[in-house]
């Protein structure tokens, strides 16, 4: 089987140009929020995958497509749930779980943020 190493310490600059935020279901609120990916396991569209996914700064709001575990690879995010008006400051090494519906606030206060997931659909 197969071993993939994830980086630590991985930039916007080592991912993948995907567009903006809004080109992957994702309304803008503030700045262009460029997003940025490489897949570790499948694909978007598979039923399990995991990815690097960055941004550049800015917020928007999302309604997650999937259930999905991540950690901060580099940058700062705040995310509030906004079903239940909960809000959480993410950092380097910090996770979090949302299931599949939830609709999420994301402000990137760094200037860019990157993270690992883990995402099923």
């Amino acid at each position: 089987m197969p071993v993939t190493t994830l980086k630590k310490d991985i930039q916007l600059s080592e991912l993948d140009a995907w567009g903006t935020v809004a080109d992957l279901g994702s309304e803008i609120l503030e700045g262009e929020v460029k997003a940025f990916g490489k897949m570790t396991f499948g694909a978007p569209t598979d039923p399990v995958s995991s990815a690097y996914f960055g941004t550049t700064q800015g917020k928007f709001r999302m309604v997650y497509p999937f259930s999905e575990q991540a950690t901060v690879v580099t940058g700062e995010v705040v995310l509030t749930d906004e079903s239940t008006g909960q809000s959480t400051r993410y950092k380097a090494g910090d996770s979090w779980f949302v299931t599949k519906g939830t609709p999420v606030l994301w402000d990137i206060v760094s200037e860019s943020f990157v993270k690992h997931y883990f995402a099923v659909a």
